[in-house]
């Protein structure tokens, strides 16, 4: 029978995950020769940028068989600067293989990998990479990696002839040394025959394979993409240590869909992991928040490609047509138990400006079909200044951008300077209302709100105070669906988090009409009415309750020589950042602590002139804190609640626009 392993190659950029991928694919048949990522002709790197910069910034999916096993193979992004993509790829992942180089060795963006594939519980073996290659080290980067990522590791051979072009893995004939006792040590059973001395090596084997599977080990091989030493032996490592998937096709359909693209048609494409059941062509499938559509084609992907099919069924990841509303996160047929998703919010952004004036009409749709492929990537249209503002994770997503926009929509761009995105949280509780028919409510509305603080983390919650039959359904929608729209700029402009909004007042006119006429507009409510008035409501309550506005933090480690600490620490504290922990680490000292996220990219820049050159600096977002000093404010998109009269003015004019 058949089995389907969705695997993930994962690593550090330039350690040369996708030189293994197409070296996997050229060992299956699947492809003639072994493509090159210095001249662009990788089979995985399909944006043009991604060929220029030699790097995977999309995951792409190809296919091939080992065996009686067929592995989706997705080649993921290795820049920090794309890390949400890479953790929306792990959600539909079987297990991976993290490549490591043997010269550069364990770097900081390997341990974000490490860490996060360890906290999702996927199988992972490793690869050691490069060892062809000048300056290559295995048994120094084996130590590396049992300090810095892990000690459960368990070396499958050694490597002869290493930083030469003869370099060769060489398996232990008899297992890995130690293999039993490192074992013996995970399990009671397997421990007492080991004790015994009625432990056969094939049991080993399984053994090894079933503790794999539960992440417990992480089995490492050795070799190099470039010659495809230690490929055969990784290969068959992938086919029977790493656990294929056996889903029920039979079952309701379950699946989750981690990318979606256009076709030149315009026609959505979703890539979706099947985790039970079968969709068709011709199915109506339910997706998301209970949306649903009819499945026009099905691919699958098969020899390197995506080909057409009659279906797609559990375990398998295909292609889905037709599915016009279809978003990146959205859950197919039964939603799986959810899986806890740490995406880091994006905490920088940058106003996106044409080269030509005449082509600012057509930006706005192509950055939002950019947006369509990645949501945690928002844009901020500013009617007002005629701007668009793009928030980001990396100054790299701007090359990303600004390519894709010229070769997809023929659009020249450039950025302005990125900016830190702040947010605001309630200081305390605040309230108010306006009542119908009472000055200075204009609108046929009643809408009374009180903003209380709420823990770091919990979001924003609407809840009701009064009755919900009190008026029609509609209008409560109405305000609560303003209201989250309207905390997206708080009295500062930024972002309002962590709160819960309370609906404490409510009334409306009921439909009226003079004698023997048509109902009359003038004399109900209606939705819009209290569209209208909770602007000016909900930011009188943040008004009263008062935000304080927090900056993002990264939670940062340096390794640094011990002998420049009298330079890095003072160097630190001018950029803000709150060393918090030291420690030695070998000859080097390790520096732990939180900086503002606006000072990394300086950091960054400085720290190889303050330590020779042999500085490491790992980071990811970590909290928001307060800002100290007056607080930074962002410029308004919206029509400014927190000017009555203009805000009034703004409405009257739209209002007599739609009129028209």
């Amino acid at each position: 029978m058949s089995r389907t392993l969705n695997l993930g190659i994962l690593a550090h950029v330039d350690a040369g995950k996708t030189s293994l991928t197409e070296r996997l694919l050229h060992a299956a048949g699947v492809i003639d020769h072994v493509g090159s990522v210095d001249d662009g002709s990788t089979q995985t790197d399909s944006l043009a940028l991604e060929r220029q910069r030699g790097i995977t910034i999309k995951a792409a999916v190809v296919s091939f068989t080992i065996g009686d096993v067929t592995v989706n193979l997705i080649d993921t992004p290795g820049h920090p600067d794309f890390i949400a993509e890479v953790e929306r790829v792990l959600s539909v992942l079987d297990g991976a293989v993290l490549v490591i180089s043997a010269v550069e060795g364990v770097q900081a963006q390997t341990r974000v990998l490490m860490r996060t594939l360890q906290r999702l519980g996927i199988p992972t073996l490793v690869f050691v990479n490069k060892i062809d290659r000048g300056g290559a080290d295995a048994d120094r980067v084996l130590r590396s990696i049992a300090d810095k990522l892990t000690a459960a590791i368990v070396p499958m051979g050694t490597v002869t002839g290493q930083g030469t072009r003869d370099a060769r893995f060489a398996p232990y004939p008899d297992g890995p040394p130690g293999l039993a006792e490192a074992l013996a040590e995970l399990d009671d059973e397997l421990l007492s025959a080991y004790v015994d001395g009625t432990l056969p090596a094939d049991r080993l084997h399984t053994e090894l394979a079933a503790q794999t599977a539960r992440t417990r080990v992480h089995p490492v091989y050795l070799g190099s993409a470039i010659t495809g030493a230690g490929v055969a032996e990784l290969t068959e490592g992938i086919a029977t240590l790493l656990p294929a998937t056996e889903g029920d096709p039979h079952a309701p359909v379950s699946g989750t869909v981690f990318k979606v693209e256009r076709a030149p048609a315009g026609e959505k494409i979703a890539y979706v992991r099947m985790f039970a059941g079968t969709v068709r062509p011709r199915d109506v499938v339910r997706f998301g928040d209970d949306r649903r559509g009819k499945v026009t084609a099905v691919g699958v992907f098969a020899n390197g490609t995506a080909v057409p099919a009659k279906a797609v069924a559990a375990g398998e990841i295909g292609k889905l047509l037709g599915l016009r509303d279809i978003r990146i996160g959205d859950a197919v047929g039964v939603p799986r138990r959810r899986t806890e998703h740490h995406f880091a919010p994006p905490t920088l952004e940058t106003v996106v400006v044409p080269a030509r004036p005449r082509d600012r009409g057509a930006l706005h749709p192509a950055l939002v079909a950019l947006a369509e492929q990645d949501p945690l990537i928002n844009l901020r249209l500013d009617e007002v200044r005629q701007e668009i503002s793009v928030s980001l994770y990396g100054e790299v997503q701007k090359e990303v951008i600004q390519a894709t926009l010229a070769d997809e929509f023929g659009l020249e761009v450039s950025f302005r300077e990125t900016t830190t995105i702040c947010v605001e949280r309630p200081a305390g509780s605040g309230a108010a209302f306006e009542l119908i028919g009472k000055a200075p409510n204009p609108f046929l509305a009643q809408v009374g709100l009180r903003v209380d603080p709420a823990p770091a983390g919990s979001g924003v919650a609407f809840r009701l105070e009064v009755e919900l039959g009190s008026m029609p359904y509609a209008f409560f929608k109405a305000v609560e669906e303003t209201v989250h729209e309207v905390l997206g700029q708080g009295p500062h402009g930024w972002q309002v988090i962590d709160c819960v909004v309370t609906m404490t007042h409510s009334g409306y006119y009921a439909r009226q009409s003079h004698a023997h006429q048509k109902f009359d507009k003038s004399m109900s409510s209606t939705a819009g009415d209290f569209r209208n008035l909770t602007p000016l409501v909900l930011m009188d309550a943040l008004r009263r309750a008062g935000t304080i506005v927090h900056e993002p933090m990264h939670r940062f480690r340096l390794e640094i020589p011990a002998d420049t600490v009298g330079t890095v620490l003072p160097a630190l504290s001018r950029l803000r950042a709150i060393p918090a922990t030291q420690r030695q680490a070998g000859r080097a000292l390790a520096v732990e602590g939180h900086v503002p996220v606006g000072a990394v990219h300086e950091l960054g820049q400085l720290l190889p002139s303050w330590t020779h050159g042999e500085g490491v600096l790992e980071y990811e977002f970590d909290h928001y804190r307060p800002v100290t000093g007056p607080p930074p404010s962002r410029q308004r998109t919206d029509h400014n609640p927190l000017d009555r009269k203009e805000y009034l003015l703004a409405v009257q004019r739209r209002v007599t626009s739609y009129s028209a």
